[in-house]
């Protein structure tokens, strides 16, 4: 399997959503995200990338895509996550939001998680923003559907860089598999300078 990145913007970006909404819905499907996602819900949430500082990053097995991530200005957030940040001594508009990456599983240990964090901490200096951050689904280490091959990514994040920053936490609602309706999830936010 040879997989290659590309950036995407404008038109391209605009023509991989549907592409890049079914990925998120297949691979958040799995712990911790347990998420039950709607295509529609999910093409409307990414036309939120087709703002003029976001990229989306494409990883593409010859014209299938097999993974995607996503990133913006956090400004473009704000209002999702500027309570979040009120505390935190960094302005907003100096910070870029890696929002997700999303792999099957089949392409992962090949390099392609630095590859999407290159990317767009590359797109984010050209931006002149100065910070990266992204949040991680916080679940409990004894949640009964945590597999029992689960293993965090804190390890990765932590090489590149990134540490949690104490106490800044996002809450977001989402229907997980098999209930009934959505309820808040907890986000860890983790930031490193550029």
């Amino acid at each position: 399997m040879t997989v290659t990145t590309r950036v995407l913007t404008g038109e391209a970006l605009g023509a991989a959503l549907e592409d890049v909404a079914r990925l998120r819905i297949r691979v958040f499907h799995d712990f911790p995200y347990l998420y039950d996602g709607d295509q529609d819900y999910e093409q409307d949430y990414l036309r939120a990338y087709q703002s003029p500082g976001a990229v989306v990053v494409a990883a593409m097995d010859g014209v299938r895509v097999v993974g995607a991530a996503t990133g913006a200005p956090m400004v473009d957030h704000a209002a999702d996550f500027a309570a979040a940040f009120e505390d935190r001594p960094e302005p907003l508009d100096q910070i870029f939001y890696c929002a997700e990456s999303v792999l099957l599983r089949e392409y992962r240990g090949q390099g392609i998680g630095h590859a999407f964090f290159d990317a767009r901490e590359a797109h984010a200096r050209a931006l002149g923003l100065t910070f990266s951050a992204f949040c991680s689904v916080i679940r409990p280490a004894d949640h009964p559907a945590r597999p029992a091959d689960y293993r965090p990514l804190d390890d990765f994040w932590r090489k590149r860089g990134y540490a949690p920053l104490p106490g800044v936490i996002a809450r977001f609602s989402w229907k997980d598999l098999g209930e009934a309706a959505e309820t808040e999830k907890p986000l860890q936010f983790w930031m490193r300078p550029l």
